[in-house]
């Protein structure tokens, strides 16, 4: 019997990492002028742009950069309309930062976690001068309970810290009782 080792032959197939230039309908892309990489936002049937912004934590914040793509209706000189939902009181997405770069247009926000479940909040994207023309984005997060873990946060979302709970008294703030 031959105690001789039969030839071993590899896997050709192994791990593929991919390129930096990732395709349009990817969900993160790599801006290669600041090398940081933000959300797109996905056009809906009815005209508007989702951006999912993946699983986040209650009473967190977490500065969110996301891309929407070129749209012509929309010029260079970018503004965000306020909030004009009646119901809300305070707004949990504050937009920071709105630039036009070659890819569309970023925008950069803080958004603050207050309850757990499948969140959406909306804003409103127009070019200065023309506020009848405006472009509706909105971002959805699934925002879980802080005893749950850490979410593993996608390319584009970061977390800037824990938010007191409003409820929450200190010791301090008992005197007398």
């Amino acid at each position: 019997m031959a105690t001789g080792r039969k030839g071993s032959t590899s896997k050709a197939g192994g791990v593929r990492f991919p390129d930096d230039d990732e395709p349009p309908g990817s969900p993160t892309r790599r801006n290669n002028q600041s090398n940081l990489s933000t959300l797109i936002a996905i056009v809906e049937k009815d005209g508007s742009y989702l951006v999912k912004a993946g699983f986040l934590k209650s009473h967190h914040c977490y500065e969110i950069v996301f891309t929407v793509p070129v749209v012509p209706t929309l010029g260079r000189e970018i503004s965000c309309l306020p909030s004009s939902s009646p119901t809300r009181r305070l707004s949990s997405l504050r937009v920071h930062q709105i630039n036009s770069t070659l890819e569309g247009v970023m925008v950069t926000c803080e958004y603050r976690t207050h309850q757990e479940g499948v969140l959406q909040e909306e804003i409103a994207l127009v070019t200065r001068g023309r506020k009848n023309n405006n472009l509706k984005v909105k971002l959805q997060a699934r925002v879980i309970d802080p005893h749950h873990g850490t979410p593993m946060l996608l390319e584009g979302v970061r977390c800037l810290g824990a938010q007191k709970e409003p409820h929450t008294q200190h010791s301090s703030d008992l005197k007398g009782i």
